[in-house]
Order: structure tokens, then sequence, then C-alpha cells
């Protein structure tokens, strides 16, 4: 989706700098030189991801486009040449979403970064603890300000099971002060289920103990803030954190996907802890596409890689919640639970729609099927993956497109 930025700015040279760095961010500027030319175009559409305002303009010297844009629940950044103190407190009073200095044309490369940072905060969901009503509304309305889908949650225990329970959820933010478990405490508790890689922490108190800051880094928390903080700074750390929380999933998804299909890679699959330490029986099969190569001679790499993604998408929807990854070219891995049955219908019912798709990609139309070989046992995972490989070895001697369990005497199709 491409959003639109509505810019309203009434320097020409700045603006065409302003529409340049909007364009490469990706994107489409809707440029006005004055409130006239800006009620113009909001006349005919206002769904923008923001508007950049300059504060003084020919038609509105005061900040009065600022209210015309808020007035349509617009999110407004506010550029401005004369920041004294009374004119930034009057433009961080209309709950615009920052302001920046036109002090020189390098400025505006902090237009991209703040632009982006909106887009993404579309896909955070954000936790506000705290036992105060008050606290917890005025923080959420700050977060939404921002784009950030917001939770509430009124003490420690609560939190918790909110996360437990909420996989979305990508920031906690705690206060430190509260009944059953203090924010200190909350962090710990939370770090234990979840990495900073999953999960950013800020921890907010009113307490004048020196040594806050300290303990709720030491617990996990990501950042701190102390009570009554400033608007700009709370902006600043939230962006700092979601920032590297964002860097750090991307690094991470890079090292352990698949890049082509997007399901888990091989590496992955062997170190996870649940791989490695679960107990008990589980189910495990191993999935290889029947002749692929035929298909790459045919019809080029290029629809190889297709069939290969669709195939991936076939497996995470029938296995939304299990494990699903590349062992390399044509072969995939499932990792199921304990309900053998189960798996072994979900399998065959992905193997018989897939015999029965007529693929086209670019127009180039062919059917494929699968092998399957498949193991339910309490083992380590190498020795599942060994026995599965050998049934998928059966499925493939056996004449392929076939799922083969472990154990089997006779070749089934």
């Amino acid at each position: 989706m491409e959003y639109k930025v509505l810019v309203v700015e009434d320097s020409r040279p700045f603006r065409r700098l302003l529409e340049a760095e909007i364009r490469k961010a990706g994107y489409i500027p809707c440029i006005a030189n004055s409130i006239e030319q800006a009620e113009t175009i909001l006349n005919q559409e206002t769904d923008f991801l923001c508007a950049i305002l300059d504060y003084c303009l020919p038609d509105g010297q005061d900040g009065e486009i600022i209210d015309v844009c808020l007035s349509l629940d617009i999110k407004v950044i506010v550029l401005t040449a004369m920041m004294d103190a009374r004119t930034r407190e009057r433009v961080l009073a209309k709950t615009v979403i920052d302001y920046i200095p036109k002090d020189s044309p390098s400025c505006v490369s902090s237009i991209a970064p703040l632009l982006n940072r909106l887009e993404k905060n579309h896909q955070h969901h954000v936790l506000v603890v705290d036992d105060s009503l008050t606290a917890r509304r005025y923080v959420r309305s700050l977060l939404e300000r921002q784009y950030l889908n917001v939770l509430e949650a009124q003490n420690g225990q609560e939190a918790l099971a909110m996360v437990r329970r909420d996989k979305r959820i990508s920031l906690v933010i705690t206060d430190y002060t509260m009944p059953e478990m203090d924010g200190v405490s909350v962090v710990k508790a939370l770090r234990k289920l979840k990495t900073d890689g999953q999960l950013a922490i800020i921890g907010l108190s009113g307490e004048e103990d020196p040594s806050l800051t300290a303990r709720f880094l030491k617990a996990g928390a990501n950042d701190f803030l102390a009570k009554p903080f400033n608007q700009e700074e709370f902006y600043c750390r939230l962006h700092s954190t979601l920032n590297a929380l964002d860097t750090e999933r991307r690094l991470f998804n890079m090292a352990n996907t698949d890049y082509l299909t997007q399901v888990w890679n091989r590496r992955y699959f062997f170190e996870h802890p649940h791989t490695r330490s679960h107990k008990g029986p589980r189910s495990l099969a191993l999935v290889d596409v029947d002749h692929f190569k035929k298909i790459n001679d045919q019809f080029g790499h290029h629809i190889g890689d297709i069939t290969l993604i669709e195939l991936a998408k076939m497996m995470k929807r029938y296995f939304p919640e299990d494990m699903v990854a590349r062992f390399g070219g044509e072969e995939f891995c499932i990792l199921y639970g304990n309900d053998e049955q189960s798996f072994v219908r979900r399998l065959e019912a992905m193997r018989e729609e897939l015999e029965k798709t007529v693929w086209s990609p670019y127009d180039k139309a062919f059917s494929i099927t699968i092998s399957i070989g498949m193991v339910h046992a309490d083992a380590r995972i190498d020795e599942l993956v060994q026995r599965a490989d050998r049934c998928l070895y059966q499925a493939k001697a056996g004449g392929r497109n076939q799922l083969i369990q472990d154990g089997q005497t006779d070749l089934v199709s």
C-alpha cells in the first residue's frame, strides 16, 4: 500500500526538498502552499499517513493549518523556523506527532525515518501497565497518536496473563509502583517469557529513587523514564526502542528463515529449544516435490521458485501453529505435536489437494505431487528426521505421490 503525505509549505525550494525526500522514501506527496490550497485538497480526500505543515503560512501565520488537519483526524508533523519556547509549547499542546525546526535544508533528512516509523507502528501492539486509570489513559493517548495499537492492564499479574495470551504484544510500558507486583518484578517475569527480540520493555516511575533506572535495566528493560516525563523525550525513547526491536527482528528473520519461501530454515529447525528439549511422543514429516527437476528443466527456474513458494504457503495453511521448515532444494520438514491421527489426516488432505490443483504461473499450466515420509515417536530430533527420511525414500521408490509412515510394511497410496 502506498501512503499519501500532505505537505503544506509556502517556500518553493523547501517544498521541493520535502517532495523529493518523501518520494524517495516511497510515499506520495500531495503539495499545497497555503491553507486555501490545502483545504481544496482536503475537500477531496483526507486519507493521509500524516500531514507535514509549515507553522507560518501567508494565510495563517500562527499555526492555523494545524487545527484544520487535526479537526479531520489527520496526524500532524510541524515544520517551523521560529521555535521559541512559547511556540514550542503551543505546538506540543495541539497533540501533534512531532515538530522539526527548519534550521537548515538538511533537516528534511529526518522526515523519511519518521514516516517509516509511523507506517511500521501499525504492526505493533503495546501493553500499558499501571494501576492508575488516569496514567494509563494519558500514555495510551500518546501512543495512539503514533498509530500504535494499545492494550491496558492494571497490575502485573494481569499483564503477564495478557502477554502469554496475546502473541501480538511487542512492547510493554510498565509503571513501578503497583499492587501485587512492582514494575521491576513484572520485567523479570516478562523476561522469563520473552527475549529482547520478541518483546521490548520500557519502565516508568514517579518515585524519587536514583537506583530505579539501573534496577529496571538490569531486570531486562530496554529503557526507563522518570515521571512526569517530557512528551518529546517519551517519543524519542519510544522510537529508539521500536527501531531497535524492528532491527533485531529483521536480523533474526534474515538468519533463520528461508529467503525464497519465508518458512524456517534448516539451522533454525535444529537449534530451536522446543525442537531439542521436547519430551514425549511427537510427529514429524519430510515432504518432497516429485520430479521437481522436470519443472525447472521444462518451465525454467523462476517457475520452480514460484512452485516452492506456493507449496510453502499451502503447508503453512494446513499447519499454521506448527514448525514448517525448508531443508533444502524441494524438501520440507513439518514438526507436529502428539496427535498422530490428526497429523496423518492433514498430510493426506494436503497431498490430495495438491494432486488436484492445476498450477498456472505465467500461463504455464501443470500439476505437481508430493511424497511424504512420516514418523511418530518419543525420540531425539535427529533420529526422527532419519526415520522420516527412510519413509520418504520408500514413498519415492514405491511410485511417489503417497504418504509412508514409520513402521509400515506395505507401500500404500
